[in-house]
């Protein structure tokens, strides 16, 4: 509890400092661009809070290796994170790095993981590619690809306030929750490090969005979150490989619906932004079908009421790997119940059909 509250306080208390000195570095750190499809603020806030949530993880290490019990798996967690986030924090600064160039860098931190943490998958419990997984270097591989893909995916749902920073919180709670009834104290550590240095961004971003992620702390958190996951099926034999998937299942189905949406649906580049991601649909037409993004008197407010609606979709697959661990089964289940829930909601909103519940929460 000593790490995280340490964590949560430095993370807190370094964001307050950023917001009330932005005057300072606003022409280096500030989001000035209002015209991009997947921008929704209307004046120049700070982007580096992915900054604020890496000095959290620092403050709460210093705290662990005075403690002088085991610090290492953080360590080794934060060197290999790194990269990713040295390279989505300059783009934060920039605005010039390319996303091959940040999807090669993540790839490099998520290597760096598979070779120091020894995380490679053994298995999904799918005929075929189980088999697949045997032969050397393929295992490798595929931890490498997941990792980066789950990294990138929490980059693609960042678009409100508080919506990624609350989706990686629950996701490593979930992760701490399981690791601490399997008696795996060190990684639900490891988990709860990184929930208290978000959650120390968190209060500051949302509702008001003083502050907001970045590219780094998008990447940071992600990462993160995908290393923990698997992590924690790797050192217990006895999880079903599926709950790392299900504990990351939102911004993975985002990211795959969004890659079939540009690249095969419309023929364009899966990497080129736009304005109808799910999140977006949610904003647009579900709490301000009527208004614009400079008409609306009330933008705060609906941008924040935004968030909660993707924090539930996230808790249909991450509560089934909660409940259910163990049986590979249950979880295909819910995945695939979740797959339809988000297709049939995103087809039903996209043609003007919104459900008259969605309009009730």
């Amino acid at each position: 509890m000593l790490v995280t509250l340490s964590a949560f306080l430095c993370s807190c208390l370094f964001t307050l400092l950023v917001i009330r000195f932005r005057f300072i570095h606003d022409q280096i750190t500030g989001d000035s661009d209002f015209d991009s499809p997947q921008k929704f603020h209307t004046v120049s806030v700070p982007r580096i809070g992915g900054l604020s949530i890496f000095i959290g993880l620092l403050a709460g290490l210093l705290i662990q290796i005075i403690a002088k019990p085991s610090y290492q798996l953080q360590l080794l967690f934060i060197l290999c994170a790194l990269p990713t986030f040295t390279i989505g924090f300059m783009e934060d600064l920039t605005k010039r790095v390319g996303v091959k160039t940040r999807l090669l860098i993540t790839a490099l931190s998520a290597f760096l993981a598979v070779y120091f943490l020894g995380i490679a998958i053994p298995k999904i419990d799918v005929f075929g590619i189980d088999q697949a997984l045997l032969l050397p270097g393929v295992s490798i591989l595929f931890t490498v690809f997941a990792i980066t893909g789950i990294t990138n995916a929490f980059n693609i749902i960042d678009g409100f306030h508080g919506l990624t920073s609350m989706v990686a919180t629950i996701a490593l709670m979930a992760v701490g929750y399981i690791a601490l009834s399997l008696d795996d104290r060190l990684l639900a550590q490891v988990s709860f490090l990184m929930v208290g240095a978000n959650l120390g961004f968190f209060i500051w971003n949302y509702p008001r969005g003083l502050i907001f992620l970045g590219d780094g702390g998008a990447y940071l958190l992600g990462f993160w979150s995908a290393v923990s996951s698997i992590l924690l099926i790797v050192r217990h034999p006895e999880i079903s490989p599926w709950v790392a998937l299900m504990i990351n299942g939102y911004p993975i189905l985002e990211t795959l619906f969004s890659i079939w949406r540009k690249a095969i649906h419309r023929g364009g580049s899966p990497g080129e932004p736009d304005s109808i991601h799910f999140h977006m649909l949610i904003y647009r037409r579900v709490l301000s079908p009527n208004q614009s993004r400079d008409e609306s008197h009330d933008h705060f407010s609906i941008n924040a009421k935004t968030s909660p609606y993707l924090w539930m979709l996230s808790g249909c697959t991450i509560i089934p790997a909660i409940l259910w661990p163990l049986s590979t089964p249950t979880l295909i289940m819910f995945a695939l119940l979740t797959c339809v829930l988000y297709i049939w909601l995103y087809l039903r909103i996209v043609r003007f059909q919104t459900p008259k519940w969605l309009h009730k929460f």
